[in-house]
């Protein structure tokens, strides 16, 4: 009876509280149970002696997120890249990583700013970038209702956050620079 409708009288709705919760605690809000930490301590492999400068990139890993102020669903794609620093981590991991940070009730750029923030502590990277670009149905289905519109968030930080690396890095993902002012 919660959004106003008697879930105790019509059948298609009987079941529909229960399923919600379960749906929110154990899918839309999974990352809560993944230890950022563990999943990245797994994941480390030695760099080795002759490590460079070499970025590794991971692009078009599929997310879903929560808006934290309407519970609506954000959807779209992140990139990943780090510069590693004493260990390399699996690229899988890199997937799960942003997963963990996105299926948790956060804004969009907190959750590049904590991708990047663990890379860097936990992963030991020399740099991290993460660039999300979501469509969140709370700007397309209510407010203002625009069903185009995509939000594009960056974090970066170490030897990714330089003028030159972002040029770099721009480059590497085909991204076209904007033009001077």
């Amino acid at each position: 009876m919660a959004i106003g409708h008697p879930s105790d009288s019509d059948p298609e709705l009987r079941e529909t509280p229960a399923r919600v919760a379960r749906t929110f605690c154990s899918e839309l809000l999974g990352g809560y149970a993944i230890d950022v930490d563990a999943l990245l301590a797994a994941s480390k492999n030695p760099v080795g002696e002759t490590a460079d400068d070499g970025i590794v990139v991971v692009r078009d890993v599929r997310i879903q997120t929560l808006c934290p102020h309407h519970l609506l669903p954000g959807m779209g794609v992140a990139t990943i890249a780090y510069v590693p620093g004493g260990r390399l981590l699996g690229i899988g991991a890199l997937a799960q990583l942003v997963d963990a940070y996105a299926r948790r009730l956060s804004l969009q750029e907190h959750i590049g700013r904590q991708v990047v923030d663990a890379l860097m502590t936990l992963g030991q990277a020399r740099g991290a970038y993460c660039r999300l670009d979501l469509q969140h149905t709370c700007l397309s289905c209510r407010g203002a209702r625009q069903s185009t519109a995509v939000v594009t968030t960056e974090a970066r930080a170490g030897t990714l956050a330089t003028p030159e690396s972002s040029h770099r890095l721009r480059d590497l993902l085909g991204l076209r620079s904007s033009p001077a002012p």
